[in-house]
Protein backbone atom coordinates (compact mmCIF):
# COMPACT_ATOMS: atom_id res chain seq x y z
CA UNK A 1 0.00 0.00 0.00
CA UNK A 2 1.38 3.39 -0.99
CA UNK A 3 2.37 5.90 1.65
CA UNK A 4 -0.20 8.70 1.93
CA UNK A 5 2.40 11.46 1.53
CA UNK A 6 3.70 9.85 -1.67
CA UNK A 7 0.19 9.78 -3.11
CA UNK A 8 -0.33 13.47 -2.37
CA UNK A 9 3.03 14.44 -3.85
CA UNK A 10 2.13 12.55 -7.03
CA UNK A 11 -1.28 14.23 -7.27
CA UNK A 12 0.19 17.67 -6.72
CA UNK A 13 2.94 16.97 -9.26
CA UNK A 14 0.42 15.99 -11.92
CA UNK A 15 -1.72 19.01 -11.09
CA UNK A 16 1.45 21.08 -11.36
CA UNK A 17 2.28 19.86 -14.86
CA UNK A 18 -1.27 20.70 -15.92
CA UNK A 19 -1.03 24.22 -14.43
CA UNK A 20 2.32 24.81 -16.13
CA UNK A 21 0.75 23.69 -19.41
CA UNK A 22 -2.15 26.11 -19.01
CA UNK A 23 0.25 29.03 -18.51
CA UNK A 24 2.36 28.20 -21.58
CA UNK A 25 -0.69 27.52 -23.72
CA UNK A 26 -2.15 30.93 -22.86
CA UNK A 27 1.13 32.67 -23.73
CA UNK A 28 1.15 30.79 -27.04
CA UNK A 29 -2.49 31.45 -27.90
CA UNK A 30 -2.15 35.19 -27.22
CA UNK A 31 0.95 35.31 -29.42
CA UNK A 32 -0.79 33.37 -32.21
CA UNK A 33 -3.61 35.93 -32.13
CA UNK A 34 -1.06 38.75 -32.30
CA UNK A 35 0.64 37.09 -35.29
CA UNK A 36 -2.69 36.78 -37.09
CA UNK A 37 -3.67 40.36 -36.28
CA UNK A 38 -6.69 39.04 -34.39
CA UNK A 39 -6.06 40.79 -31.10
CA UNK A 40 -3.91 39.07 -28.54
CA UNK A 41 -0.45 40.24 -27.53
CA UNK A 42 3.06 39.04 -26.89
CA UNK A 43 3.40 38.41 -23.18
CA UNK A 44 5.17 36.22 -20.65
CA UNK A 45 4.04 33.88 -17.89
CA UNK A 46 3.15 36.84 -15.67
CA UNK A 47 0.91 38.16 -18.43
CA UNK A 48 -0.71 34.73 -18.72
CA UNK A 49 -1.61 34.91 -15.03
CA UNK A 50 -3.13 38.35 -15.53
CA UNK A 51 -5.11 37.02 -18.48
CA UNK A 52 -6.54 34.20 -16.36
CA UNK A 53 -7.48 36.67 -13.63
CA UNK A 54 -9.37 38.87 -16.11
CA UNK A 55 -11.71 36.05 -17.15
CA UNK A 56 -15.11 35.32 -15.58
CA UNK A 57 -14.44 33.57 -12.25
CA UNK A 58 -10.84 34.57 -12.90
CA UNK A 59 -9.68 34.57 -9.30
CA UNK A 60 -11.06 31.10 -8.73
CA UNK A 61 -9.38 29.82 -11.90
CA UNK A 62 -6.14 31.55 -10.95
CA UNK A 63 -6.32 29.99 -7.49
CA UNK A 64 -6.43 26.55 -9.12
CA UNK A 65 -3.42 27.45 -11.25
CA UNK A 66 -1.59 28.76 -8.17
CA UNK A 67 -2.24 25.50 -6.31
CA UNK A 68 -0.96 23.60 -9.34
CA UNK A 69 2.18 25.72 -9.50
CA UNK A 70 2.81 25.14 -5.81
CA UNK A 71 2.44 21.41 -6.47
CA UNK A 72 4.96 21.67 -9.31
CA UNK A 73 7.38 23.53 -7.03
CA UNK A 74 7.02 20.81 -4.39
CA UNK A 75 7.75 18.14 -7.01
CA UNK A 76 10.85 20.00 -8.24
CA UNK A 77 12.20 20.14 -4.70
CA UNK A 78 11.43 16.45 -4.17
CA UNK A 79 13.36 15.73 -7.38
CA UNK A 80 16.26 17.81 -6.11
CA UNK A 81 16.39 16.73 -2.46
CA UNK A 82 15.05 13.18 -2.50
CA UNK A 83 16.45 12.32 -5.96
CA UNK A 84 13.06 11.08 -7.16
CA UNK A 85 14.45 10.76 -10.72
CA UNK A 86 17.44 8.64 -9.58
CA UNK A 87 20.05 11.03 -10.95
CA UNK A 88 22.60 9.95 -8.37
CA UNK A 89 25.20 11.86 -6.37
CA UNK A 90 28.02 12.11 -8.90
CA UNK A 91 28.88 15.44 -10.52
CA UNK A 92 26.38 15.05 -13.36
CA UNK A 93 23.61 13.97 -11.00
CA UNK A 94 24.26 16.85 -8.61
CA UNK A 95 24.09 19.35 -11.47
CA UNK A 96 20.81 17.88 -12.71
CA UNK A 97 19.33 17.91 -9.23
CA UNK A 98 20.50 21.48 -8.75
CA UNK A 99 18.67 22.29 -11.98
CA UNK A 100 15.46 20.90 -10.49
CA UNK A 101 15.97 23.14 -7.47
CA UNK A 102 16.52 26.22 -9.65
CA UNK A 103 13.41 25.39 -11.68
CA UNK A 104 11.44 25.01 -8.47
CA UNK A 105 12.64 28.41 -7.26
CA UNK A 106 11.61 30.05 -10.54
CA UNK A 107 8.13 28.57 -10.44
CA UNK A 108 7.86 29.44 -6.75
CA UNK A 109 8.20 33.06 -7.82
CA UNK A 110 5.45 32.54 -10.41
CA UNK A 111 3.21 30.93 -7.80
CA UNK A 112 3.80 33.88 -5.46
CA UNK A 113 2.87 36.22 -8.31
CA UNK A 114 -0.37 34.29 -8.85
CA UNK A 115 -1.24 34.60 -5.16
CA UNK A 116 -0.41 38.30 -5.30
CA UNK A 117 -2.78 38.84 -8.22
CA UNK A 118 -5.53 36.97 -6.37
CA UNK A 119 -5.00 39.27 -3.38
CA UNK A 120 -5.14 42.34 -5.58
CA UNK A 121 -1.51 43.24 -6.21
CA UNK A 122 0.11 43.53 -9.62
CA UNK A 123 1.83 40.18 -9.20
CA UNK A 124 5.35 41.21 -10.01
CA UNK A 125 7.21 43.85 -11.97
CA UNK A 126 7.55 43.53 -15.71
CA UNK A 127 11.19 44.70 -15.58
CA UNK A 128 12.31 42.45 -12.70
CA UNK A 129 14.88 40.70 -14.93
CA UNK A 130 16.39 44.09 -15.81
CA UNK A 131 16.50 44.96 -12.10
CA UNK A 132 18.46 41.88 -11.05
CA UNK A 133 20.70 42.21 -14.11
CA UNK A 134 21.54 45.76 -13.03
CA UNK A 135 22.41 44.47 -9.56
CA UNK A 136 24.67 41.78 -10.99
CA UNK A 137 26.40 44.23 -13.33
CA UNK A 138 27.19 46.46 -10.35
CA UNK A 139 29.15 43.64 -8.68
CA UNK A 140 32.84 42.87 -9.23
CA UNK A 141 33.17 40.84 -12.44
CA UNK A 142 29.45 41.55 -13.01
CA UNK A 143 29.77 41.65 -16.79
CA UNK A 144 31.41 38.23 -16.82
CA UNK A 145 28.76 36.84 -14.49
CA UNK A 146 25.84 38.12 -16.58
CA UNK A 147 27.52 36.93 -19.76
CA UNK A 148 28.10 33.49 -18.24
CA UNK A 149 24.45 33.21 -17.22
CA UNK A 150 23.49 34.16 -20.76
CA UNK A 151 25.79 31.48 -22.19
CA UNK A 152 24.29 28.87 -19.83
CA UNK A 153 20.77 29.78 -20.94
CA UNK A 154 21.83 29.51 -24.59
CA UNK A 155 23.27 26.09 -23.76
CA UNK A 156 19.93 25.11 -22.22
CA UNK A 157 18.27 26.22 -25.43
CA UNK A 158 20.42 23.93 -27.54
CA UNK A 159 19.77 21.15 -25.03
CA UNK A 160 16.04 21.59 -25.74
CA UNK A 161 16.84 20.98 -29.42
CA UNK A 162 18.77 17.84 -28.45
CA UNK A 163 15.88 16.58 -26.32
CA UNK A 164 13.47 17.23 -29.19
CA UNK A 165 15.68 15.47 -31.76
CA UNK A 166 16.37 12.44 -29.56
CA UNK A 167 12.85 12.47 -28.08
CA UNK A 168 14.44 11.94 -24.68
CA UNK A 169 11.23 13.09 -23.01
CA UNK A 170 9.72 9.67 -23.81
CA UNK A 171 11.65 8.08 -20.95
CA UNK A 172 9.54 10.03 -18.45
CA UNK A 173 6.22 8.75 -19.79
CA UNK A 174 4.31 5.57 -19.06
CA UNK A 175 4.53 4.67 -22.75
CA UNK A 176 2.77 1.32 -22.36
CA UNK A 177 -0.38 3.03 -21.06
CA UNK A 178 -0.76 5.09 -24.24
CA UNK A 179 -2.42 4.10 -27.48
CA UNK A 180 -0.50 4.28 -30.76
CA UNK A 181 -2.28 7.53 -31.64
CA UNK A 182 -1.49 9.05 -28.25
CA UNK A 183 2.16 8.06 -28.61
CA UNK A 184 2.34 9.67 -32.05
CA UNK A 185 0.83 12.94 -30.85
CA UNK A 186 2.93 12.97 -27.70
CA UNK A 187 6.05 12.72 -29.88
CA UNK A 188 4.90 15.52 -32.18
CA UNK A 189 3.82 17.85 -29.38
CA UNK A 190 6.96 17.21 -27.35
CA UNK A 191 9.32 17.79 -30.26
CA UNK A 192 7.59 20.94 -31.51
CA UNK A 193 7.17 22.32 -28.00
CA UNK A 194 10.78 21.74 -26.95
CA UNK A 195 12.03 23.28 -30.20
CA UNK A 196 10.01 26.43 -29.54
CA UNK A 197 11.33 26.61 -25.99
CA UNK A 198 14.86 26.18 -27.29
CA UNK A 199 14.45 29.14 -29.64
CA UNK A 200 13.15 31.33 -26.81
CA UNK A 201 15.95 30.27 -24.44
CA UNK A 202 18.62 31.07 -27.02
CA UNK A 203 17.12 34.50 -27.60
CA UNK A 204 16.88 35.28 -23.87
CA UNK A 205 20.48 34.16 -23.39
CA UNK A 206 21.54 36.38 -26.29
CA UNK A 207 19.85 39.37 -24.66
CA UNK A 208 21.84 38.74 -21.47
CA UNK A 209 25.13 38.51 -23.35
CA UNK A 210 24.32 41.76 -25.14
CA UNK A 211 23.51 43.39 -21.78
CA UNK A 212 26.87 42.25 -20.45
CA UNK A 213 28.72 43.45 -23.56
CA UNK A 214 27.13 46.89 -23.46
CA UNK A 215 26.99 47.09 -19.65
CA UNK A 216 23.30 47.94 -20.12
CA UNK A 217 20.56 46.04 -18.22
CA UNK A 218 17.95 47.58 -20.55
CA UNK A 219 19.06 45.05 -23.17
CA UNK A 220 17.64 42.19 -21.09
CA UNK A 221 14.30 40.78 -22.19
CA UNK A 222 12.26 37.82 -21.09
CA UNK A 223 9.78 35.60 -22.88
CA UNK A 224 7.62 38.54 -23.92
CA UNK A 225 10.66 40.39 -25.27
CA UNK A 226 11.75 37.36 -27.28
CA UNK A 227 8.31 37.10 -28.87
CA UNK A 228 8.25 40.84 -29.60
CA UNK A 229 11.66 40.60 -31.25
CA UNK A 230 10.42 37.80 -33.51
CA UNK A 231 7.40 39.91 -34.45
CA UNK A 232 9.65 42.82 -35.47
CA UNK A 233 11.75 40.79 -37.93
CA UNK A 234 11.20 40.29 -41.63
CA UNK A 235 8.36 37.80 -41.97
CA UNK A 236 7.73 38.59 -38.30
CA UNK A 237 4.12 37.36 -38.16
CA UNK A 238 5.21 34.02 -39.62
CA UNK A 239 8.13 33.65 -37.21
CA UNK A 240 6.02 34.68 -34.24
CA UNK A 241 3.17 32.43 -35.29
CA UNK A 242 5.38 29.36 -35.64
CA UNK A 243 7.08 29.83 -32.27
CA UNK A 244 3.74 30.67 -30.64
CA UNK A 245 2.21 27.47 -31.99
CA UNK A 246 5.22 25.66 -30.55
CA UNK A 247 4.49 27.14 -27.12
CA UNK A 248 0.88 26.01 -27.44
CA UNK A 249 2.17 22.55 -28.33
CA UNK A 250 4.42 22.60 -25.28
CA UNK A 251 1.47 23.58 -23.09
CA UNK A 252 -0.58 20.68 -24.45
CA UNK A 253 2.38 18.34 -23.99
CA UNK A 254 2.49 19.34 -20.31
CA UNK A 255 -1.06 18.02 -20.18
CA UNK A 256 0.26 14.72 -21.54
CA UNK A 257 2.88 14.69 -18.78
CA UNK A 258 0.18 15.44 -16.21
CA UNK A 259 -1.63 12.30 -17.31
CA UNK A 260 1.13 9.87 -18.30
CA UNK A 261 4.38 10.96 -16.65
CA UNK A 262 6.03 8.47 -14.34
CA UNK A 263 5.89 10.17 -10.95
CA UNK A 264 7.51 8.00 -8.31
CA UNK A 265 7.38 10.11 -5.18
CA UNK A 266 9.26 8.79 -2.14
CA UNK A 267 7.39 9.10 1.17
CA UNK A 268 8.11 12.33 3.01
CA UNK A 269 8.49 12.57 6.74
CA UNK A 270 6.92 15.52 8.47
CA UNK A 271 9.11 18.60 8.07
CA UNK A 272 11.67 16.72 5.96
CA UNK A 273 11.91 19.32 3.20
CA UNK A 274 12.24 22.09 5.77
CA UNK A 275 15.12 20.34 7.54
CA UNK A 276 17.04 20.19 4.27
Amino acid sequence: MRHQSSLWVERLARFGYAAKGVVYAIVGVLAVQAALGAGGRTTDTQGALQTIASQPFGRFLLALVAIGLIGYVLWCFVQAIKDAENKGSDAKGIIQRLGYGITGSIYAGLAISAVGIILGSRGGSSNSSQTWTARLLSQPFGQWLVGTIGAIIIGLGFYQFYRAYKAKFRQHLNWHEMSDKEQTWAMRLGRVGLTARGIVFIMIGGFLIEAARRFDPQQVRGLDGALQTLQQQSYGPWLLGLVALGLVAYGIYMGVEARYRRVVAPPLKEGQLLRH
